[in-house]
């Protein structure tokens, strides 16, 4: 069947398909052919398999591909049955690192407005780290602004003004970040609206990000990188 991607996380080998039908799919990193490397709204033809797609491959890709028996080695060096790497980050990159601050720079950047996908436990507590420091840095600023200004003894207006842009400015990343981590332990992200519950809101969103990542597959994505499943 044929059909178009609609979305694709390359962090976590994720994504979602409108097929020639009108159904919506969903798709993972191994149902990608290997020689494959797809975006969003890239022309595709895969296998449907009640709500999943199988062996996806570019319509484009497919026609510029030359014969098995002829195709010339490429020039990375990988030995035959060396790991490769599928979907976009195949051509633009190597996979996505996992350190803390690669979680963070990702959640202000790729993950801006990401509601999709998996975010394990070290992706949530390294974002919340990074988010405290970049907080902290932004007070300093603004506190030696307003010394310099004089407004030591009155409202630190360049302090409140910093930190309150920051704040606000990483309310999305920070939603999106929560409702990842829900879909991680296989819970839907429209839990993450229990933080509205005055008093004890905060502490069940503080559970639920204490909470093991599930070491399989689920509905909402293959399990994230760096998780031994």
């Amino acid at each position: 069947m044929r059909g178009e991607v609609l979305h694709y996380d390359e962090d976590h080998g994720f994504g979602f398909i409108t097929g020639a039908d009108g159904n919506r799919y969903t798709f993972a990193r191994e149902d990608l052919r290997r020689e494959v490397a797809i975006g969003r709204g890239t022309a595709i033809e895969f296998q449907p398999a009640g709500g999943r797609a199988r062996d996806v491959f570019s319509i484009r890709a497919q026609a510029a591909s030359p014969p098995a028996a002829t195709a010339a080695p490429t020039q990375t060096g990988n030995a035959p049955g060396a790991p490769q790497h599928f979907g976009r980050s195949a051509e633009s990159r190597p996979a996505a690192a996992t350190g803390l601050w690669n979680y963070f720079w990702r959640g202000l950047t790729d993950n801006y407005f990401n509601f999709s996908g998996r975010a394990r436990r070290k992706e949530y507590w390294g974002y919340c780290l990074f988010w405290t420091i970049a907080l902290i840095a932004a007070a300093g600023v603004g506190l030696f602004i307003d010394d310099a200004m004089g407004n030591s003894d009155e409202l630190p207006a360049v302090t409140v003004g910093l930190c309150g842009t920051f704040v606000l400015a990483t309310i999305p990343p920070w939603i999106g970040l929560n409702v990842r981590r829900l879909h991680d332990i296989g819970l839907t992200g429209w839990l993450f609206l229990v933080v509205f519950i005055p008093t004890i809101g905060w502490l069940i969103i503080l559970v639920f990000a204490l909470i093991p990542t599930q070491a399989r597959e689920n509905q909402w994505g293959p399990v994230p990188a760096g998780i031994r499943a």
